[in-house]
């Protein structure tokens, strides 16, 4: 390849770098202060979604009430983290919850709350076994914070077996 060529390749991809990631930082960010966004808690309601079927009540109300409070522990849980991680955890999010940045990271052509369980849970091990890095970061960063964030009531813990701490 031509030193010109090169220079218009780099000109190309600098351009389309520069009007992404302009799109991007026109979405609202993942983290609203030290609190999940509406946009993040559809991702991780969806995440959710899938990544705890067979455990949430099969019963839509119960199921809806379980979600909610998976969604208020997360908030906790990213209060709890330190300044950087937030601001990672507030990229993924808006990633995420951007078209563009779902179908590219996640693989799901639908919206988080629209698409169909098993079209999350494809989505989600897609991630889980890419050999891309970053997928599989972006896919361990949402499997932990839906485990921590569920099972970190008491209410759940029946659920492993755990019979609670003991008293002493």
């Amino acid at each position: 390849m031509h030193r010109r060529r090169w220079l218009q390749l780099g000109a190309v991809s600098a351009t389309a770098l520069a009007v992404g990631g302009g799109m991007l930082a026109t979405l609202g960010p993942g983290l609203d202060g030290e609190r999940l966004s509406t946009s993040a808690r559809m991702v991780f309601g969806g995440v959710g979604r899938a990544m705890l079927d067979g455990m949430l009540p099969s019963q839509e109300p119960a199921r809806q009430t379980a979600i909610a409070g998976l969604l208020e522990r997360a908030d906790g849980l990213v209060a709890g983290l330190p300044p950087h991680a937030q601001t990672e955890l507030s990229q993924l999010l808006t990633l995420l919850a951007s078209g563009v940045g779902r179908r590219t990271l996640a693989g799901l052509a639908d919206n988080w709350d629209a698409a169909s369980l098993s079209d999350i849970q494809a989505a989600l091990q897609s991630m889980r076994l890419s050999r891309i890095s970053l997928r599989q970061q972006a896919y361990q960063a949402l499997h932990d914070i839906v485990g921590s964030a569920y099972f970190s009531d008491a209410s759940t813990w029946s659920l492993l077996g755990y019979p609670g701490p003991l008293k002493i």
